[in-house]
């Protein structure tokens, strides 16, 4: 019977801090951190920088401050016992001699999947794994959801008025929130793999749907939902293609004049079927999955954020809300859709949602399961 002390627990949280600071930088891989103890201290740390750089227990083992012979690794995920862009984890520990392993979780990707324990057990390495389960499948639930579902975290992100408004009854929504949430708006979109809307919104707003705070850690696929092919040719989406990856999905009887203008600007081109609430959106996930993207954010407007909601595909919420109030029966909401019949239907925010002042307003942030 596994039996985790104190110690156990403070170094596992330890290594799971570790793995927030690749946040951005590793996907499609997962975020991964690990501690190495020996004789009551920490010896080597480290965690997981980049897609396809040093895993986090080659990276603690590097750090060690003395021989790992005989130590304790604590891993937020099963260690790989394969080659993939690095060589197996599982053979770096053993050639290093740990005596023990404890991990919250084993890999959900087929290639690892309980065969990095059992590699580690048949050489003699005590495996203990389960603590802090919650807060590790937490962590990586975007990875965790592409290796399952093959689909992409999606999540639904809108600024609002303390009223409920995205815009006044003549479309103006220039601008509801203020220039400290748009900044951080901005870093969200500069660590993600798609940042998707609707035609409608790229014929009002004309948008580039990009980071422009800083440095980003990813460059952004602008991804259009387009059934007809509209997409302006003068539009900032089209003429930046060459410089920032835009990809538009269209229903199969679009123009192929269109779409032969388009690809000559350097827009790249899917179609999917076509329903009756428009482009299907489980296809469009389907294929973002297979292009093994990991989060993508979707700015659409009311229609559109109404869509993924109504269908249940949305998994977070990034809810800017500000201090002002708009009014007006004709001024659009954030879910454009059928919507809860009655208040027992509504979705409840769950007990984690998190709402915390961001410049002069709030931001929210919660999952939705």
């Amino acid at each position: 019977m596994t039996c985790f002390t104190s110690d156990d627990e403070r170094y596992l949280r330890r290594a799971l801090a570790l793995a927030m600071r690749g946040q951005g930088h590793v996907e499609p891989n997962p975020m991964v951190g690990c501690v190495i103890t020996r004789g009551g201290r920490v010896i080597g740390e480290g965690y997981h920088h980049r897609f396809g750089g040093p895993h986090a227990e080659i990276e603690a083992l590097r750090a060690c401050a003395g021989s790992p012979r005989g130590a304790t690794v604590y891993v937020t995920l099963e260690p790989c016992c394969h080659y993939g862009k690095t060589p197996p984890c599982t053979d770096a520990l053993l050639a290093a001699g740990v005596a023990r392993v404890v991990a919250p979780l084993k890999d959900p990707n087929l290639p690892v999947a309980g065969g990095g324990f059992a590699r580690l057990r048949k050489a003699g390495v005590r495996v203990e794994v389960g603590m802090c389960a919650d807060e590790a499948a937490e962590l990586n639930a975007p990875f965790f959801k592409l290796v399952r579902a093959r689909r992409p975290w999606v999540i639904l992100k809108w600024a609002q008025s303390l009223d409920g408004k995205i815009a006044t009854r003549t479309g103006d929504a220039k601008w509801i929130s203020d220039e400290v949430c748009r900044r951080h708006a901005h870093r969200t979109r500069g660590r993600l793999d798609a940042i998707l809307v609707g035609l409608g919104t790229v014929l009002a707003d004309d948008p580039l749907l990009t980071c422009r705070v800083g440095r980003p850690r990813r460059i952004a696929t602008r991804v259009v939902l387009d059934s007809s092919l509209r997409t302006p040719l003068g539009s900032q989406l089209v003429r930046t293609a060459r410089r920032t990856p835009t990809l538009i999905f269209h229903g199969r009887q679009a123009s192929a004049r269109r779409a032969r203008a388009l690809v000559r600007a350097d827009c790249e081109l899917q179609p999917v079927a076509l329903t009756r609430a428009g482009l299907s959106l489980p296809a469009i996930l389907d294929a973002l999955g297979a292009r093994q993207m990991t989060n993508i954010l979707v700015e659409g407007g009311g229609r559109l954020l109404g869509q993924f909601f109504e269908q249940r595909l949305a998994d977070e919420l990034h809810v800017y809300i500000a201090p002002l109030l708009i009014g007006g029966r004709n001024a659009p909401g954030p879910l454009h859709a059928r919507g809860a019949a009655t208040v027992a239907d509504a979705w409840h925010l769950p007990p984690a949602a998190r709402l915390k002042p961001l410049g002069n307003g709030y931001f929210l942030q919660c999952r939705m399961h």
